[in-house]
Formats: C-alpha cells, structure tokens, sequence
C-alpha cells in the first residue's frame, strides 16, 4: 500500500501546493484596480478597423444565426467579418454568402484547397483575404479579432479591444460557458474550470509576469504584432501545424516582447462581459477537445519550446504540462482518498484503530491529510469563483463534477499521449480533431441588442442546433 500511496502523495502535494501558490497570490492582489475605461472614455476613443476573422467547416446550421445575432449586438461601427470556407463546404459557403448578400460587413474567404485542413490554416488564408479587401478598398485594418461559429460576442467587447490595444498587442476578452441543467455534468465541468481560470488562474498569470495563452476567441491582436509573425511564416501568422495555435501565439507574441492584457470578468446589468458558448455536452466530445487542448499545449510545446525558455517563463511552462502526470495519477487518488475516508468513518466507535492507519508510516499519513486540506481549499475556490457566475446552486455540485473531470481529463490525457507516440513513430502529421458544439435557438437576453440582464441559469436544453467545430 506504501508503495502505491508514497508517489501518488508527493505528486498530489506537489501540485497541490503550487495550486495553492496561485490561490494565495490571487487572494494577496485581489483588490489590485484594474483601469477601466469610464463609457465616456470608450465614446470618446477613436474606432479604429477592426476585423474579425470566422474559421468555418461544416458549419452551415449556426453560423447564419451567430453572423445575425452578432452584427446586432456588437455596439461598435468599424468592424468587418471575414467568414474562411472550404471549397468543398458547399451548404456553409451557402450560409455565408446568404449573410453576405444581406451584409455589407460580411465577406467570405475561400481556401484555395479543400478541407478540412487545420483552424490556423484557414485562419491563415482568413488573413490574405483580408490584406485582398484593403488593396481592393484602399484601407487598413489596424486590430484583428478570432471568433468562432458558436460565440456569442459581448456588445462592448470590440469597445473594450479597441481601447485597450493602443497599448497592448494582445487582448484578451474572458470566455465563459453559457449555463445549464445541474444534470449537464460535462458542461458543469467547463463552467467550473473556465469560472476557476478566468478569475484565478490567469489574473496571476498576469500579474506575476507570465506569458498570457489566447484562448482562441476573443483574443484582439494588433496588426503590427500579426504581421511580425507572419515575417517568421512566410506571410502566415498562424502556424498550421499546431493544434493549439492561440496558445501558440500568446506565448511567441509576449517571446518577442509584446505587452498582453486580460480583460478580467467582470459583471454589470447585462451580466459578465465575457465572450459566451457551449462546450461540449457531452462525454466523447469532450474528450475530442481536450485530446487537442493536452496535445497542442502540452506535449507539441514541449516539443517545439522544450525547457528553453526565461526562467520566469518556465514556471508556467510547468503549470501548463503538469497536467500529464497529474490526469493520470488523478483518478487513483480519487479513489485512494475514497477508501481512506469509508474506512476511517467506519472505524469510528470501533474498538481497534483505523487499520488504513496503522499501514502508512506517520509521516505518509501526515502528508495525505496535507493534501486532503489543499484539496478542500481548492474545491471552495472553485465553487466560489463559479457561484459569482452561475450561482451557489450550481455552485454547490462543483465537488461531485471534479470527480467527473478527472475521469474525463485521464482519458483526454491517456488518449493525446497515445495519438502524439503514435503520430512521432509512423512519421505523420497529427491529426486535427473536430467537436460538436451547438449555437442557442434564442441567443440570451443580456447579449441581445435590446441588452437586459443575462440569466446564467437558464437550461438551453432543446434549444440548440448541432454543427462542427474547429
């Protein structure tokens, strides 16, 4: 039993206590101001051309409704879409073109090749469709902003982008799941590790210097910023081959010395200010994404970066791979800690000591209840930081979904490991994994034009359509 328990223990406090690094340096800076533009600064800033680039395959059930319900939201006037399609996507160019007709800020970017290729591939040819559109129109985009086809974008975000990017080549706008049903335990997961990260995690990511990771939408990159990386990639300012390139491009932006900002979440009437979607709902879809999410972020920038990077980055290069070890050893703690716990409340009253006791050395227990402490710290973290966004009845089930996530994340993690060992050994490319994700049939109030105030509780269940996302 020692010999299961002793590196399970030393690995659990390990990262228990570097968790509890970051929840005590959020707790010591949490009352650090952040500058906030007042509305009359925002009204008074110039708007400068925007363009929000639209990866698409297979898409043509949402993106009609996310192109509507966004150009009527969205309370910023110089910005266009540019929607990337495949030549073999024909119902989804349909849709685009459809929006186009109707749009004038709709524009549609052909891939020369069919698809599916990669999301940074289209995004590359997003890209040069766009520099196409300034030389035909004698114009200049100075910010430009991802999106995908399930966002719903917040109306001030673009406001906030714009603002903040005269100083920053790279702003992030927080990305927080849409709510629902307390039996969604899949979905719950990514509400309460998004709530967790948004408002934790990434805050002292920033404050302490690290390099801010994109989440992919609702990022704002200066142009300037774009094109220096595109110097680097023979005109593509994505790289192709990642799966992960918003990661990607956080961390080679802030190595070239570019200055990154994170909105942090914020809410007001209208509710959080924060780029809104559904994740998956469900186990094997879930399981697709974060496959991806470990592979691009843990195992291809091990490979690409290695341990080379300044020193204070390579803490959060151990923060972000840890994750390789630790999903694996997960559900063998779960259980340990379940056995631990019936045994000693079944000890209780009993005449002889609790037996698990008696097979651990003292010290090994000690650590065990050190960890079980950080563990309890941790699980009120996150049910703190999801209460503020979905409440405390949602809240209140985030320890019955952490046991969920550690079988969905040792899956996620078993599977990329496998896919990256047997990409390397045959010599081929890795391949690009695509989720389901669904666009709401009635967008939520507090991101409607009209703009009242959001109910993160509403349950969408039925009212969703079912694409195919990047």
């Amino acid at each position: 039993m020692a010999a299961v328990l002793v590196p399970v223990a030393l690995w659990v406090v390990v990262s228990g206590l570097d968790d509890l690094f970051i929840t005590l340096v959020g707790f010591a800076t949490c009352r650090v101001r952040f500058p906030w533009p007042s509305d009359a600064d925002l009204r008074r800033a110039a708007e400068r051309p925007i363009a929000v680039f639209v990866p698409l395959w297979r898409e043509h059930s949402v993106i009609g409704r996310m192109l509507e319900h966004n150009l009527a939201a969205i309370r910023y006037r110089n910005y266009h879409f540019f929607v990337g399609v495949y030549p073999n996507d024909k119902a989804t160019r349909r849709a685009v073109g459809e929006g186009a007709r109707r749009h004038p800020r709709i524009h549609i970017a052909t891939c020369p090749h069919e698809g599916p290729t990669s999301k940074a591939d289209c995004l590359n040819w997003i890209y040069q469709s766009m520099k196409d559109h300034e030389a035909q129109h004698h114009m200049r985009f100075r910010i430009v902003v991802l999106h995908d086809a399930e966002d719903l974008i917040h109306p001030a975000s673009l406001g906030l982008i714009n603002w903040f990017s005269r100083r920053y080549a790279m702003v992030q706008v927080p990305v927080l799941p849409l709510g629902t049903g307390l039996g969604e335990w899949t979905h719950g997961l990514y509400c309460d590790e998004f709530a967790e990260y948004q408002q934790k995690d990434i805050p002292v990511r920033q404050r302490l210097g690290g390099f801010l990771p994109s989440n992919g939408v609702g990022t704002g990159f200066d142009r300037a910023a774009l094109e220096r990386l595109a110097a680097t990639r023979c005109g593509r300012p994505f790289d192709p081959g990642c799966l992960t390139e918003d990661y990607e491009t956080g961390y080679l932006l802030h190595a070239l010395g570019y200055r990154q900002l994170f909105v942090p979440v914020s809410s007001g009437v209208t509710g959080p200010m924060a780029t809104r979607e559904y994740f998956p709902r469900r186990f094997r879809p879930a399981i697709a994404q974060r496959t991806r999410w470990v592979t691009g972020i843990a195992l291809q920038s091990w490979q690409r970066h290695g341990w080379s990077a300044p020193w204070p980055q390579l803490y959060w290069f151990w923060r972000d791979r840890k994750g390789l070890v630790g999903n694996l050893l997960s559900p063998a703690a779960n259980l340990l800690c379940l056995y631990g716990t019936a045994s000693y409340l079944a000890s209780l009253g009993q005449p002889g000591p609790w037996h698990f006791g008696n097979l651990l050395p003292t010290w090994i227990s000690d650590l065990c209840r050190l960890t079980f402490g950080i563990s309890l710290l941790q699980t009120g973290v996150r049910a703190r930081s999801g209460a503020r966004i979905y409440g405390w009845r949602f809240a209140a089930f985030v320890p019955i979904r952490m046991f969920w996530g550690n079988v969905v994340n040792f899956a996620a993690t078993a599977t990329a490991l496998w896919e990256f060992w047997d990409a390397r050994t045959r010599g081929r490319a890795l391949a690009w994994n695509k989720t389901d994700h669904v666009y709401p049939a009635a967008p939520q109030p507090a991101l409607a034009a009209s703009a009242v105030r959001f109910h993160p509780m509403a349950d969408a269940s039925g009212n969703a359509v079912a694409g195919e996302s990047y």
